[in-house]
């Protein structure tokens, strides 16, 4: 499912325009991307839990040449599934 997909299943549902649904969903994924940029955990219980994650410098290789490069440390969006959502796919 993509977000046009995503846009009309959840207008069609709430009777709102589809202009409307895809403003609240682009709201709601602005807000959840800038809270974790700060570093705060967004929890939507029964859903899951988006966080801010760190990953180490480490050294990698480029696959063309196979010469060695240095990866630098950087921050990382993660997402961890909540025990009803779980339950849910399984």
């Amino acid at each position: 499912m993509n977000k046009a997909q995503l846009v009309e299943k959840i207008a069609t549902e709430t009777k709102l325009t589809k202009a409307q649904t895809e403003q609240i969903l682009d709201q709601a994924l602005e807000t959840i991307k800038k809270t974790v940029a700060k570093g705060d955990d967004v929890k939507l219980v029964g859903f899951g839990t988006f966080s801010r994650g760190k990953r180490k410098a480490r050294t990698g290789r480029n696959p063309q040449t196979g010469a060695s490069i240095n990866i630098p440390a950087c921050k990382v969006p993660r997402f961890k599934a909540g025990k009803e959502f779980k339950e849910f796919v399984n």
